[in-house]
């Protein structure tokens, strides 16, 4: 059975505003549970059950949020930075009374998918080394990658403080004085992708991620833009943590 909630504090979970802005819709007689107006913000109520109305429009109560995130260069991945603007910065009002965090990070200076939700088991279980959730990687590589470089990947890279890295898959995309590959690694160590390929004597010159487990970044996201993820999507990021 749910638990029962503050009527303000179930109109502010879902981006009506503060709580503040939220006592005065109520006070003001515009919202109805059940066909009833409620003008007691404190009032708690099933979200799940009940039938909540703001100005006549009925709510669809939820609990979490899941957006994708095209992450653009030059944004942190943290919810607050006194220096630098985050992902965070990017997101309408509407999320922001959610709490929303990014799912693990990526570095300043990558691009791609990124994961921003308020579900602190997902997030726990994704970042979860035992899971080992595959990363994916599009990867511009000052140097020429080959064969031995594969090999290598396939067993794993010590690092530069002597870790060795779980088996990674290097698929080579275009083999030249600036190759192009992709690679999915198991793990999120420090800059990992970047020491990677400085362990095999080649410069990481563009990164961005394109996949993690079996959720694919949407193609048509400019860099900055972002949506919510549907059903199916959420369902992928569950499917390999719950195995």
């Amino acid at each position: 059975m749910e638990k029962k909630e503050r009527l303000d504090k179930i109109l502010s979970n879902i981006g009506y505003g503060s709580r503040k802005d939220v006592k005065k819709y109520i006070k003001q007689g515009s919202v109805k549970v059940n066909g009833k107006i409620i003008k007691d913000n404190s009032a708690k109520i099933n979200p799940y059950d009940a039938e909540i109305e703001v100005d006549g429009n009925m709510i669809e109560y939820r609990e979490f949020i899941y957006l994708m995130l095209n992450k653009p260069d030059g944004l942190i991945s943290s919810t607050e930075d006194s220096i630098h603007r985050t992902v965070i910065d990017l997101l309408d009002e509407k999320y922001i009374s959610f709490n929303p965090f990014p799912v693990g990070r990526l570095d300043k200076d990558t691009e791609g998918l990124l994961v921003i939700s308020n579900d602190g088991k997902l997030a726990h279980n994704l970042l979860s080394p035992k899971k080992h959730v595959d990363k994916t990687y599009y990867v511009k590589v000052d140097g020429i990658v080959n064969d031995e470089d594969i090999c290598m990947m396939k067993e794993g890279i010590v690092l530069d403080d002597g870790y060795k890295t779980l088996p990674a898959k290097l698929e080579i995309l275009k083999s030249d004085n600036i190759s192009e590959v992709y690679l999915t690694i198991k793990e999120g160590k420090f800059h990992q992708v970047k020491r990677m390929f400085k362990a095999t004597g080649k410069e990481v010159m563009y990164l961005k991620r394109i996949a993690m487990g079996k959720l694919k970044l949407d193609d048509s996201l400019l860099p900055g833009q972002y949506r919510e993820l549907n059903e199916l999507e959420i369902e992928l990021l569950r499917e390999k943590i719950n195995n």
